[in-house]
This record gives structure tokens, sequence and C-alpha cells, in this order.
């Protein structure tokens, strides 16, 4: 695996279609947590908790367990009415546990034409615990894309791993299986190629910085603390699109941003972005497969 090193001063405008200057991608991320591991260690099951004390993973941890599945039950069929409403397409990342447990996500996602993404099977069991093990990591990169196809009737075309934490062999790994994009890295406002023995692949980044883990808890910020730091890089990337076009991913996860007090943050913000049309409303594939007929 390996990437150039690219300052963007150093790079040529890039040009999104029809002028755009902002690729505005909303992810969603659809996880499913087990309640117990056959382990005695800390079980870190990817993202902050709300208690924070860690409990071994063969003790089931109920206050973190159920706080998680509220997103499931109630918080992601508000968010997903929230986007709906305003004709936004969503970018879902998807552990394969919830394309089994939770299929009426799937099926409303799929009624509406959204994006699908493989990340992982389960997203308490992360890459970097299998370093040194290549075929566990193979293993679980296979399975989830497997149970992917099975259960969605089409291939996954891209990977974001459980908590951003892959290994230097994840992006061949992901290429060799034949994805067009991979999400891990977090390097840049503009899709770039990474190289592996098995061809390219396109970085279409995530961010942990525009991500409600982020500012809702990480920072503490209020619903309108949110909604100006949104609007403030929003509107930044777009005047710096005039100039080359940029990536805004927006990462939320249902049982942070699924909660009444707040999605007035995210109709204030979505308000804000759609009074412009100069913004590309789409998805990591949409972008990817462009920006690789671009590179060719």
């Amino acid at each position: 695996m390996s990437y150039e090193w690219s300052p963007i001063i150093s790079r040529k405008p890039l040009r999104f279609p029809d002028g755009k200057r902002v690729a505005l991608i909303i992810t969603m991320n659809c996880e499913y947590w087990d309640l117990i591991k056959d382990s005695a260690e800390p079980y870190y099951a990817g993202g902050p908790a709300m208690l924070p004390d860690p409990l071994p993973g063969n003790v089931a941890d109920y206050p973190n367990f159920t706080w998680r599945e509220y997103g499931q039950r109630v918080g992601v069929w508000r968010l997903f009415q929230v986007f709906d409403q305003a004709g936004v397409p969503l970018s879902i990342t998807l552990n394969a546990k919830t394309a089994l447990e939770r299929p009426e996500i799937v099926q409303y996602g799929q009624a509406r034409g959204w994006e699908f993404v493989a990340h992982n099977f389960e997203q308490g069991e992360l890459l970097t615990r299998y370093t040194f093990d290549e075929a566990r990591e193979r293993e679980i990169i296979h399975n989830t894309l497997s149970t992917y196809e099975a259960a969605l009737g089409r291939k996954s075309r891209g990977w974001l791993s459980s908590s951003l934490r892959s290994t230097p062999r994840t992006p061949a790994i992901c290429a060799e299986a034949g994805l067009l994009f991979f999400c891990d890295y977090m390097n840049d406002d503009q899709p770039y190629l990474i190289n592996t023995p098995h061809g390219p692949i396109v970085n279409t980044p995530y961010s942990i910085e525009i991500n409600d883990f982020t500012f809702f808890h990480r920072r503490a910020m209020t619903t309108w603390d949110a909604a100006r730091m949104l609007k403030d890089n929003f509107d930044e990337l777009r005047a710096e699109g005039a100039h080359g076009g940029r990536m805004m991913n927006i990462g939320l996860h249902p049982h942070v941003s699924g909660h009444p007090h707040r999605m007035a943050c995210f109709r204030d913000f979505l308000a804000h972005a759609k009074a412009h049309d100069d913004v590309w409303w789409t998805t990591r594939e949409e972008i990817a497969q462009w920006y690789l007929d671009q590179a060719r």
C-alpha cells in the first residue's frame, strides 16, 4: 500500500462535474454490536461509550448496549425521515451483522436508492487486532463482503473499517476483492489514489473532525454550536472550491445524532447547504468512479 505525498497547493485544480464546488456526502453509520464477547478483556465497541468505565467482553453492559440500540430502534428512523424529506441521498455504512439482524434498515435505504458501503462484520471487531494475522483479516473482509452481497443483492463497491482501524494490508485486500473505493484515511479534502499490487483503489476521505462523536460527545457542542460548525466548514470549502473542488463528509451515528433535540441542527444545515446550486449531493461510489476516470 502506498499513496503519493501531494500538498493541495501543488495540484492541478480538481473540476467537479457541472462546475460544482463541494461534493457533499452524508454518511450514516448503521452499526451492530454484540451484547457480549467471549473474552475477559475490556470490550471496546467502537466510538465513545455513554458510561465510560469498560466492562469485560463477557459481562453484559446493558446501559451502553441499549444506548446504542436506541439508534437502531428509533434514532435512525428519525434521521432517515429528515434527510428523506430534504431529498438528500445518504451513504450508509453497514456492518454485515446489521444487514442480518436489522434488515429494515437495508429495505428502507434500498427503496430510496441510497448507497450502502461495507463496514466490517461487527462493529467491535477491529482489524487492527489482526495486524499479525493476515489470514484472519482476509476472512473478516471476505465474510463481510459475501454477507453484504447476499443481503443486498449486489456487491459492495467500497469499504470502511470499524473505527477506521485497518492494517497496512487492508487497501490491497479490498482492491484484490474488486472494490473501487476505501474510506479509512482522513488526510485530504479531495479523493486520491492508493496504489496496491492489485491496482489502485480510490480513497474517499472520511472525517472524525466533522463527526457527531466528536462534536456532540468529545467536545460537548450544543445543537446550535454544531450547526454553526457545519455551516462554517461548508462555507470555507465552498469558497476554496472556486479554485478546485472539495469534499465534505459528515459522519453520523443514529445512537448519537438520532435524538429529538438534535434534529434542528441537521435541518438548519441542510437548509443552508441547499440554498446553493453548486453542491454535488453525491455518493462515495459516484465520486470514486468519476475520480478514477479522471486519473486514467
